[in-house]
């Protein structure tokens, strides 16, 4: 069909950039959500060429979902959208499955229309029960309420960035075809750092990198990873709610970008045994006043009395949160200590198998980065288990708790045992909200082969939370 007669928003990528970073800051500056809201009506009412909102959430397990809305409707009824919350797996049974979502207008991004499509813009949305209440299921908006109450009551900001490493594999529908072709397909063989110049690795990376800039996530660098066809792409760090929602839209620009050169993106943790897996290493912070908290100069290895109390309650509740890290029969693959595999609870500045690292840093850069994070977990749940648990957990009374010979899970069932088995997990969630998640790691392990073994198999992908493929799993 032509698209003579079309009148569709699309922006330049620099305009596209100034736009995000200008959104960007005013959520970092906390602009009073009324005041965004008015303004994003007013720019949707007056921007004729806009036909379209992309509206984003995510499920327990956190995969993404999308619902386009048309503007019009969008700007009269964005009080009341509603949508059938039985069909999302981990949300509400059928005899009580209406929803609404409510729009989180301070998460508005302007996508490039080359790969969002144009006449359209994107933004979070917050699930809300019938009651009007925030959804229990919902851990976007658990964690968005958790850290609007530490500003409130203690003028915290809770800090993230995510180094996200994924694989980049030949076809367009790799892991849903898995159970059929039993392997995975590199485009590129150069290994960490190299890459030539246009070859498939590096312009798939090159690209993604652009729609990242363009969508404000101010880059950091980029770079083919140590596994063969295996990148990675930083950025910097931002509030903890925006840092979460930072990850989703990677994720999907990867697999966007991916399908339009007839490839695959990848975040299974280990989708090809003997090679390095794929981590989500994340560096967290707390600040206050602008001032970072986890900062002494005089301290160990630079890091305040603060952070290290925030890491050895970490360190303490690491088994417990585990599968909250580590969702996926697959991730547990990916914790094997003959691949730089963080899976010792302990805590050091230079070992890559402790579970929490230390990183060289200044006033403005100290962090700590917990390296047992998979990248196909729920990333509001990854990051509320860590900031919750690293603030308001316990601290265990084991001697030299920092170096201990302690270790994570190395299969599903142990992690789902421990998570059940903790009250801190019942604290974090509620018994409703961590018996539905309890479940659907249970369902998808009991899908799965009870011992890993040396190969992947199949149903391990095929039956993986992030594989977009109802009809598999409907076969089941």
């Amino acid at each position: 069909m032509s698209n003579e007669l079309r009148n569709f928003l699309a922006h330049s990528y620099d305009e596209l950039e100034e736009l995000n970073l200008r959104a960007k800051e005013q959520r970092k500056n906390r602009v009073p959500i009324e005041k965004i809201r008015e303004e994003r009506i007013k720019y949707l009412t007056d921007e004729k060429r806009i036909k379209a909102v992309t509206v984003l959430f995510s499920d327990l397990e956190g995969r993404l979902h999308m619902l386009d809305y048309d503007k019009k409707f969008l700007v009269k009824n964005w009080d009341n959208l509603t949508f059938d919350g039985s069909s999302i797996r981990g949300f509400s049974a059928q005899r009580e499955s209406d929803l609404r979502l409510a729009m989180d207008w301070a998460s508005f991004y302007w996508g490039p229309a080359d790969v969002f499509g144009a006449g359209k813009v994107l933004m979070f949305g917050d699930v809300i029960d019938k009651d009007g209440s925030p959804y229990t299921a919902d851990i976007r908006n658990v964690l968005k309420g958790y850290a609007e109450k530490l500003y409130k009551q203690h003028g915290y900001t809770l800090n993230a960035a995510n180094e996200i490493e994924g694989f980049l594999f030949n076809g367009s529908d790799a892991e849903r075809r898995y159970h059929e072709t039993g392997k995975f397909e590199y485009v590129n063989t150069g290994g960490y750092y190299h890459s030539l110049a246009g070859d498939p690795l590096r312009a798939f990376i090159d690209t993604a990198a652009e729609v990242q800039r363009a969508m404000g996530f101010q880059n950091e660098k980029d770079h083919p990873e140590v596994a063969p066809s295996q990148f990675e792409m930083n950025y910097s760090y931002c509030e903890v709610v925006g840092a979460a929602d930072q990850i989703q839209l990677y994720k999907l620009i990867c697999r966007q970008v991916a399908r339009t050169v007839g490839c695959t993106a990848s975040f299974l943790p280990k989708p090809i045994v003997g090679v390095n897996g794929s981590g989500m290493h994340t560096n967290v912070s707390v600040s206050k006043g602008g001032k970072n908290l986890f900062w002494d100069p005089k301290g160990e290895e630079k890091l305040s009395k603060f952070g290290w109390a925030f890491l050895d309650r970490n360190l303490t509740h690491g088994n417990d949160i585990c599968l909250m890290l580590n969702s996926s029969v697959n991730a547990f693959r990916r914790l094997d200590p003959h691949f730089e595999a963080p899976n010792q609870l302990k805590a050091s500045p230079v070992d890559r198998g402790a579970m929490i690292r230390i990183p060289i840093g200044n006033e403005r850069s100290m962090r700590v980065e917990v390296r047992a994070v998979a990248p196909d977990s729920n990333p509001y749940l990854a990051l509320y288990a860590i900031f919750r648990s690293g603030l308001e957990g316990e601290t265990a009374k084991i001697k030299n708790l920092r170096q201990a010979e302690r270790y994570l899970p190395d299969n599903i069932y142990d992690a789902l045992a421990g998570f059940l088995e903790a009250e801190w997990t019942t604290q974090l969630l509620g018994a409703d909200v961590k018996g539905r998640y309890a479940e659907l790691k249970r369902a998808s392990a009991d899908r799965c082969p009870r011992l890993l073994g040396s190969s992947v198999k199949a149903p391990e992908v095929q039956y993986h939370h992030e594989v977009y493929n109802q009809y598999l799993w409907n076969m089941f």
